[in-house]
């Protein structure tokens, strides 16, 4: 069994390193090994898949990743941390199988990678955890599957339904690619430092792409439609429309009353808006 990193590791690495986890990078390194674990296990990866790591910090899950016996590329924006974690894993077995991408994960295209990864498994930091999913769904079709550990309040958000108060334009363009759902809670003990708000876990599949409108349109009327949120669509819409007469006609030609809120539409209703103008 791979030896995983428990709270005396991760301070001897971080000593080691001069490293001093910012809040600018949102380091929040898990130190606990059956939090891992669980994590690992509820990703349903093994041997065959490619994972794809963001922000791997000391190495925590990326040596649970690689127990299972799959391949990882993990992506690091910290160039001290990238270049410490083929060390570490070295130390305890499995490095043949991971390769490591000093990058930053809202910029990487498919080309930058040295494999085609199938899921996503990630501890992301909370200030980018949304635009980065997006981006990568978005740049890699090869995933099709993921889990990642996020501030509590953005996995609410990530994976509400319509009518939902959390419900909004993370939970919409997700549903995009296909079905997120929030699978677990993770006690802030875990992590080193403790942060100042609870964790939680979601998890996504990509679903089939069946849509006939473009993604960047949609996008576009959701971000509209979200922008005021307590405006009737004919008025949210207006500026995206040219007009409030313009957004009623298009909004009635989708079948959608033009007195509903943004809040009420799914994605498959947004979609109707945004081909109504094409």
């Amino acid at each position: 069994m791979t030896e995983l990193l428990g709270p005396a590791e991760i301070r001897a690495l971080a000593a080691e390193l001069d490293v001093r986890p910012t809040k600018k990078l949102g380091q929040n390194f898990v130190h606990d090994p059956n939090t891992v674990r669980r994590i690992v296990d509820l990703s349903g990866i093994g041997e065959g898949d490619v994972v794809l790591e963001v922000g791997p910090g000391l190495g925590s899950l990326t040596l649970g990743l690689l127990a299972t016996g799959a391949e990882v590329v993990a992506v690091e924006i910290d160039p001290v941390l990238a270049k410490r974690l083929p060390n570490t894993v070295a130390e305890r077995g499995g490095a043949e199988r991971l390769k490591v991408v000093g990058a930053d994960a809202l910029r990487i295209t498919a080309d930058d990678l040295p494999a085609r990864p199938t899921a996503l498994v990630a501890n992301l930091p909370y200030n980018v955890a949304v635009p980065v999913v997006l981006h990568l769904l978005a740049e890699l079709p090869s995933l099709t599957s993921g889990l990642v550990m996020v501030q509590t309040e953005v996995a609410d958000r990530m994976a509400a339904g319509p009518g939902s108060r959390t419900y909004g334009v993370p939970s919409v363009k997700l549903a995009w690619y296909g079905k997120a759902r929030k699978v677990a809670a993770v006690p802030r003990t875990v992590f080193w430092p403790v942060p100042n708000v609870d964790s939680a876990l979601v998890a996504f599949e990509r679903g089939e792409v069946v849509w006939s409108v473009d993604r960047q349109r949609l996008f576009a009327v959701v971000d509209a439609a979200f922008s005021q949120r307590r405006k009737t669509l004919r008025a949210a819409l207006a500026s995206w429309a040219g007009s409030a007469e313009r957004a009623e006609e298009l909004l009635e030609k989708a079948g959608i009353d033009p007195k509903t809120r943004g809040e009420q539409l799914d994605v498959h209703q947004f979609a109707r808006i945004a081909a109504a103008a094409v």
